[in-house]
């Protein structure tokens, strides 16, 4: 099923959510009684879709639905999209979203920043006076990540392994396709993934999924791997990671979680849990040669889309703020260079 037939419903939504600044939920810290607390006044860019994160994803998926779509019938009206993305992607507002991870360098940190990397290469891949417009305005904050990435990086011992936002193995695949970092910074990532999990083997890919999850620990590795692993190397490296899908076993990775609330917040990031995974199955199976592990990588894909997708546009902001990046990639994929 191909993104444009949904280009018009999710544009809508990722529109309504970057302009909402309430409900809000900043992961700010306070140090002063006279800091101004309203969304606005923290992110002149990103204050809407209930979270920094969020707002950075959903401005993206806009411009990737501009970039793909805009001015086709499958989205007519583009003159509203790029209004929005006129105001809100400035280089002062990027400026000061620069000055504010600077001054907080844990903040957001990797998932945000991924995000803001993904979407600054996505205008720049627009290829036209607006996309030129907002990828130069967001250097200042891309220049933010590039520097906080590469002081981080060589402490960071041990990645985060678990579902959430924190993921390592997520964050720094999607800064790697951005394609955005510098040089130095690029090769740091592929070194950290390598260091991290080019030993790894058996993943305990039968605790998955936890309560509320949205990104597959094992997937994401996976598909991390796959970013820096020659295509021979990650199909011998996938057979000792994941035994199950070459042998014909049981692979929990593989099967439709069950989702039993899609209102409450934490539960229905299991939600996600389906796009995502539907995302990365087909980012493997796409890297392996034909066979019975790309079959079973392929049919399981299909299954977590058609789980997902329904959910995407329910009216609810629970999910509508945030569900429908995740279909994005799991409909088209990011590749900007």
């Amino acid at each position: 099923m191909p993104l444009s037939t949904h280009a018009a419903p999710f544009a809508r939504l990722a529109l309504a959510n970057i302009t909402r600044e309430y409900p809000n939920f900043p992961a700010h810290l306070i140090t002063s009684p006279d800091e101004r607390l309203a969304p606005r006044s923290l992110h002149p860019a990103f204050y809407g879709a209930y979270d920094w994160h969020s707002s950075v994803h959903m401005h993206w998926l806009l411009v990737r639905l501009l970039r793909r779509h805009g001015g086709t019938p499958a989205l007519p009206d583009t003159a509203q999209a790029v209004a929005v993305l006129d105001r809100h992607l400035t280089r002062d507002n990027a400026a000061a979203e620069a000055s504010y991870l600077r001054d907080r360098p844990s903040f957001e940190r990797p998932y945000g920043w991924a995000w803001l990397l993904v979407l600054a290469a996505e205008c720049r891949a627009l290829q036209d006076e607006s996309g030129a417009r907002w990828a130069e305005a967001l250097e200042p904050a891309v220049a933010a990540v590039d520097e906080l990435l590469a002081d981080w990086l060589p402490k960071a011992t041990y990645p985060v392994r678990h579902g959430n936002h924190p993921n390592s193995a997520f964050a720094l695949g999607l800064a790697l396709d951005s394609g955005e970092l510098s040089p130095a910074t690029g090769r740091a990532v592929r070194e950290r993934l390598l260091a991290w999990f080019a030993d790894d083997h058996d993943a305990p890919a039968h605790w998955e999924p936890s309560g509320q999850d949205f990104l597959s620990p094992a997937l994401s590795e996976a598909d991390a791997m796959r970013r820096v692993l020659p295509k021979d190397g990650f199909a011998a490296w996938l057979d000792r990671f994941l035994p199950a899908l070459r042998s014909g076993a049981p692979c929990p990775p593989l099967d439709v979680p069950v989702v039993s609330d899609h209102a409450d917040p934490q539960i229905g990031h299991l939600l996600g849990l389906t796009l995502s995974r539907a995302a990365a199955l087909r980012s493997l199976a796409d890297a392996l040669p034909d066979g019975p592990a790309r079959g079973r990588l392929d049919e399981a894909a299909d299954a977590h889309l058609a789980a997902g997708l329904p959910a995407v546009e329910r009216g609810d902001f629970t999910t509508d703020h945030w569900l429908a990046t995740f279909a994005a990639l799991a409909l088209d994929p990011v590749e900007l260079r």
